[in-house]
Order: C-alpha cells, then structure tokens, then sequence
C-alpha cells in the first residue's frame, strides 16, 4: 500500500467503534478503547489523537493517542495507568513541553503496509507545530518472552539497540529516530510478553528531521 492510500486525520467521535474493535483485535488482553475513554482524550486534546484510514474503504486500519505532560512532574511513575491517569488522559496538561504517546496501533492484518509509520509522522509533525520539546513513550517489549530466561529486560534492550535482536516493537522506534533512555519494570502488568517491562523512549526534533 502507498502512503498515498492511507489518510491520517483527527480522531471523531464517530471512529470510536472502530477504534474499540482493532483494540479488542491488538490486544486481547487486554482492555479495549471504550467510547467512554476516547470521548475523554478528545475532549481534553483533540489534536492530539489520530486515526489513518484506508482511502479505499473508509476502514480505520489504526489509530494513535497521545498527551502533554510537564515531564518532571512524573518522577518515579511506574505503571501506565498511573501516568495516563487510567487511561482517561485527563491529566493532560498544555503547559508542558513533552508530547507523551500512551498508544499507537495497527491493524494486525495491515502490518508491513506503512500505516504506523503515517501515525510516527503525524506525532512528529504535532510536536513540530506545537513548538514541543519531544515525545517520549514507553515501549512495550513483545519480543522479550522468548529470552526471559537467558537475559535481562536492560541486556535484551542492549541487544535491541546494537542490532544484535529485532523486537517487533522498539526496534521499529528506533528506526524512526528514537532513542532508549532507560528501562521500567512493572510498567505493562497486562503484557505477558513484555513480562510488564517497558523501554522509556525519546524523539528529539531536530532541523531537517
């Protein structure tokens, strides 16, 4: 599929259907984007959360959710519902300089198509014209389970970022130019996979990128 085919825009409210359905789809276990959820991140930053459709069919083949925080304000937050305020995103705060991206997903039978690279751009052209100082993130780590036993959450990440493993996630952020700042146990606890680890992740805008 060309980039040509896929159209990002603003989220509406007549997307969260679709939007709860490729959650239940992404991550069966688990909880999805209710109607209650999405009403509440467009309510408190509707620039902020983005849907990519397919020009052809009118599908919504994903979707990314995202925040402003004052980054010093969560020193020692550990779990993703406490710093997305249960998801809810309410403690969105125009004030501050960090973009925080609290999702992005893609159709699971959509993958390879471009359509989370779509999502990156339209996060980094918001922290762009916003005048942001980043996005930062916490990455989940699907591919960990396959090496728990054998290694560290910090020593597989390590691999990740030599190139010495592919994680189907961070090493697809790593190549849209960000950057692992640290690693956060607990962070994912419904994420057997990542076994709850997440990697702290940053995009810095430069000239040019």
């Amino acid at each position: 599929m060309s980039d040509s085919e896929i159209r990002i825009r603003n989220t509406r409210p007549t997307d969260f259907a679709a939007i709860e359905r490729l959650t239940r789809a992404v991550y069966p276990n688990d909880f999805p984007w209710t109607a209650d959820y999405l009403a509440a991140h467009l309510d408190v930053f509707p620039e902020g959360q983005f849907v990519a459709v397919d020009r052809r069919t009118g599908d919504v083949v994903g979707m990314a959710a995202n925040f402003v925080v004052r980054w010093d304000e969560y020193a020692g937050v550990d779990s993703y519902l406490d710093f997305t305020n249960d998801g809810f995103l309410t403690n969105h705060d125009p004030s501050g300089k960090t973009l925080y991206g609290a999702d992005v997903m893609t159709d699971t039978d959509r993958r390879g198509e471009g359509i989370g690279s779509a999502l990156y751009e339209a996060r980094k052209e918001l922290v762009r014209r916003l005048g942001l100082d980043r996005i930062r993130g916490h990455a989940r780590l699907p591919g960990y389970h396959r090496y728990a036993d054998v290694l560290s959450p910090e020593a597989y990440v390590q691999r990740i970022v030599k190139g010495e493993l592919d994680d189907p996630t961070l090493s697809f952020q790593l190549r849209h130019g960000f950057r692992v700042l640290d690693i956060v146990p607990n962070y994912f606890a419904r994420d057997p996979r990542s076994g709850g680890h997440a990697a702290l992740i940053e995009w810095v805008p430069y000239e040019g990128t």
